[in-house]
């Protein structure tokens, strides 16, 4: 686990280097003496946690098997990550998981890299939404007292902006209204999912990503994303 977090820590390094050489050579050689074969592009630390999550309850480690899990900082890195982790970098083999709405920046940093669609999931807003929306906002609540973080709740929804809002789009804004929450609950709520519960982007991605079955969005996405690849409705 630590040398993988090297890894990770030499792939941003090397995003973010201006001189890519000494950074690309690093980055490799970890790569290479980990056995790194895949590697998971998400956008945030909170994705990585759940995805960590439930890898972990199916009892897989993602990072024994060659599967580097790391955040990009943002959906608009993805074309860097693409480039540098694909075909034209280390050709490692990509998957991921998106935002609905961030799923053109994946598409056009793919397509420049190269790189295939297949293995890449996409929610239906982002994956906290899925997660509550498979959970329930009433059991959602419950978690967030037992975490103890029932008096900030309180607190939150008495907001006059939060008056009038449903309790999905509540529940999903007061887990970024502090840093680190969604990283926190991102596990939390992985951990407390019934194995029919778990939401058809992440299971999709663990699924392809453990299993070696990737379902693939297919080249041409004018109009939206196919059922496949949504969240649940």
């Amino acid at each position: 686990m630590a040398d993988m977090r090297a890894f990770r820590d030499a792939v941003a390094d090397w995003a973010g280097s201006e001189d890519e050489g000494p950074a690309r050579e690093s980055a490799g050689r970890l790569g290479e003496r980990l056995g790194v074969r895949v590697a998971v592009l998400l956008e945030g630390p909170s994705d990585v946690a759940a995805v960590d999550a439930l890898a972990a309850r199916r009892g897989r480690d993602p990072a024994a098997e060659g599967v580097c899990v790391l955040s990009m900082g943002g959906a608009m890195n993805v074309g860097r990550y693409a480039r540098l982790l694909g075909p034209p970098g280390l050709g490692l083999r990509l998957t991921g998981l998106c935002d609905e709405r961030e799923w053109p920046y994946y598409a056009r940093g793919l397509e420049r890299a190269g790189a295939t669609r297949h293995g890449f999931f996409v929610c239906a807003a982002d994956l906290e939404d899925e997660l509550i929306r498979a959970l329930g906002p009433p059991r959602v609540a419950e978690l967030v007292r037992a975490e103890g973080d029932g008096r900030a709740l309180r607190t939150f929804l008495n907001q006059p902006a939060q008056q009038g809002r449903a309790p999905q789009q509540q529940l999903r804004c007061f887990l970024g209204t502090k840093k680190g929450r969604k990283i926190h609950y991102g596990r939390a709520l992985v951990e407390a999912l019934e194995p029919d519960q778990v939401p058809t982007p992440l299971a999709g991605l663990l699924d392809a990503l453990l299993d070696g079955l990737p379902r693939s969005v297919p080249d041409g996405l004018p109009d939206g994303l196919p059922a496949e690849v949504r969240g649940t409705p």
